[in-house]
């Protein structure tokens, strides 16, 4: 299958560098990188080991993070997610799929987007994450025939996992799918593969595909989610400034799903700040409130500039990594009402 013959994926990731002011990848991850060194370990991700889950539930990483104001919250993990972090192999390393083992990736993916992203699911759900061979950000921007087989590497990867999750892990629990970007582009293939028409779409609380697009038409059986309730259907959205359509998008050939994170519908009614519960930018224990609005524009999610400290100074039409982060507590939230109106169908 090819995973990118639906949809351009040319410059999606324009604006990227201006737009770690939100962030997800900081310094930070450098005093962990001793923590990452693997002894005698395989090219190839063995999902026996946990070195080779970013998150997982029986080891302490970083998705168990809260941010400070709300740890009072209690946790009661229901069900489960399964969760593809997004593109971290960026930078001058040569090779189309990163290697596993190596520890600045893994430091760097593990206080980004497992910290940041991942943890918006751990109130009520186990969080797995697997590590795997990811593809290289300029894969994104070629059509050579040896980036497209890497994208057959790393879903390879992301599969195996999922098989050793539902053969050790499961136990018929209810299940979340989840990705971003590179993440989300997997999570279509997996749906495919393993929920749509399969027996197993009757254990699928949702799955959250968030900045990488879906096609109407894209899957048989599972349908967009049109409420913040429904249950065994899918969200989707891609962040960019109010008016803004990048040059890609507009030639893609087929019409993208977009949900609005604050009314969790697919139409284009407009949805003020005022409904945004809270953001998670930079500093992860801090929850800024009322950040942005919402509104579902030509195949992406359009909002006004973010309204946080120092944003007078952002400039970048492209939200697209903090397509999370931006509504991180509306995310939270709507998980539980998920996986509430899934135990009680």
């Amino acid at each position: 299958m090819n995973l990118l013959s639906n949809f351009s994926c040319q410059k999606l990731f324009t604006g990227l560098a201006t737009a770690l002011v939100f962030a997800a990848c900081t310094p930070t991850y450098n005093a962990y990188i001793s923590n990452y060194r693997f002894a005698n370990a395989s090219p190839v991700p063995d999902y026996h080991d946990l070195n080779y889950w970013a998150a997982h539930p029986h080891k302490k990483d970083p998705s168990d993070s809260i941010p400070t104001e709300i740890q009072t919250k209690n946790i009661d993990s229901v069900a489960d997610v399964f969760f593809i972090h997004p593109t971290t192999y960026t930078g001058t390393k040569q090779n189309w799929n990163a290697d596993i083992n190596d520890a600045e990736l893994n430091a760097k993916t593990d206080y980004s987007s497992i910290l940041y992203q991942a943890s918006v699911f751990n109130e009520h759900c186990r969080v797995f994450a697997p590590r795997y061979r990811q593809i290289h950000l300029k894969a994104f921007y070629t059509k050579e025939a040896e980036a497209l087989k890497a994208f057959d590497m790393a879903y390879a990867d992301v599969k195996n996992a999922f098989e050793f999750y539902l053969k050790h892990h499961h136990n018929n629990r209810p299940v979340i799918i989840a990705g971003h970007s590179q993440g989300a582009l997997l999570c279509n293939r997996l749906m495919k593969e393993f929920f749509d028409g399969k027996p197993l779409q009757q254990k699928l609380v949702a799955a959250y595909i968030i900045g990488w697009p879906v096609a109407e038409q894209y899957f048989t059986n599972i349908p967009a989610c049109t409420n913040q309730s429904q249950t065994g259907c899918f969200v989707s959205w891609r962040t960019y400034r109010k008016g803004h359509i990048p040059a890609y998008i507009q030639k893609e050939n087929n019409l993208a799903v977009v949900t609005n994170p604050l009314s969790w519908t697919i139409t284009n009614e407009y949805v003020s700040s005022e409904k945004n519960k809270g953001s998670v930018l930079r500093d992860f224990n801090k929850i800024i409130f009322n950040t942005t609005d919402a509104q579902v524009g030509k195949g992406v999610l359009w909002v006004n500039r973010p309204k946080f400290p120092g944003s007078i100074f952002f400039r970048t039409r492209n939200y697209h990594i903090a397509d999370v982060n931006l509504y991180y507590m509306n995310i939270r939230e709507n998980v539980a009402q998920r996986i509430a109106s899934f135990k009680y169908r």
